[in-house]
């Protein structure tokens, strides 16, 4: 059952450990003590970029006139990022230029929250700060480039910072509060978010195997059976409900992405 998680939980007999957050910090395993180390959330990372590198790429160049129901799909998915998402929330004239973006931002981070969930690899590459807040400062960025393109920096930071109709003495508070939320908030709760979805989802996943291991097999009264079963069927059921999520999360991370650097026009 551990090996079902993805959680290295150590259950002796007649007793029950829950996991814990200590298993997103796993130690270095290759290249320890350099530059380079990779613990096993890296390797997960590496492992889903080059299987979706090679997905898209392979997607590409067998493409037909007509496609089959693999390119079909696929298709399917950018062409619903793209209408549902970016020109939805921007419009298509500013929006086509932002269609690589937020199709990248959506497949990457759905195919790395399933890691969760995969066989063999059992941590979503979503689950440590790192890659979140990676995205976030991507999309940040390029909402500061379009601000600074659209308006000018001068401009646009007194728009921000300074709203017309305001009384002059509520700037002493709206000043400071503006320049957090479009410096600090909106990109640390766009991170927070993702993160915090991920970290909570592979615990309660974790959890539910872990105590189907300690009611069938560690436990040392087996009327505990019947709690195993129960346990079993929870964690079934939220390995599904973990895959919906990732591709919730996914959505509304691109989503509120689109938002926020549409919030950087001038109008």
């Amino acid at each position: 059952m551990i090996g079902v998680s993805g959680v290295g939980i150590s259950l002796a007999a007649g007793s029950f450990q829950v996991p814990s957050v200590d298993e997103f910090m796993p130690p270095e395993i290759l290249f320890q003590g350099t530059p380079f180390a990779l613990n096993r959330i890296i390797i997960v990372r590496l492992i889903a970029t080059v299987v979706l590198l090679l997905m898209l790429g392979i997607t590409a160049a067998r493409a037909k006139l007509i496609p089959g129901r693999w390119q079909g799909a696929i298709e399917w998915l950018i062409e619903f990022i793209r209408d549902n998402i970016v020109y939805q929330v921007m419009g298509e004239l500013r929006g086509k230029q932002y269609v690589p973006m937020i199709t990248t931002l959506f497949m990457t981070i759905f195919v790395f929250n399933l890691c969760g969930i995969i066989p063999g690899l059992n941590i979503a590459a979503t689950a440590t700060i790192t890659m979140p807040l990676l995205f976030a400062l991507w999309a940040f960025a390029q909402y500061w480039v379009a601000a600074v393109k659209g308006k000018g920096l001068g401009k646009f930071l007194k728009d921000e910072l300074l709203p017309a109709g305001v009384p002059w003495p509520i700037y002493i508070i709206l000043v400071p509060m503006q320049l957090l939320d479009i410096v600090l908030i909106r990109p640390f709760s766009l991170t927070i978010r993702l993160f915090a979805n991920m970290i909570s989802g592979h615990i309660l996943v974790a959890l539910c195997f872990a105590a189907t291991q300690f009611f069938l097999i560690d436990a040392a009264n087996k009327a505990f059976i019947g709690l195993g079963a129960v346990t079993f069927v929870a964690g079934f059921v939220m390995t599904l409900f973990e895959a919906f999520v990732a591709a919730i999360q996914a959505f509304i991370f691109a989503t509120l992405s689109a938002v926020y650097i549409n919030l950087s026009y001038p109008e």
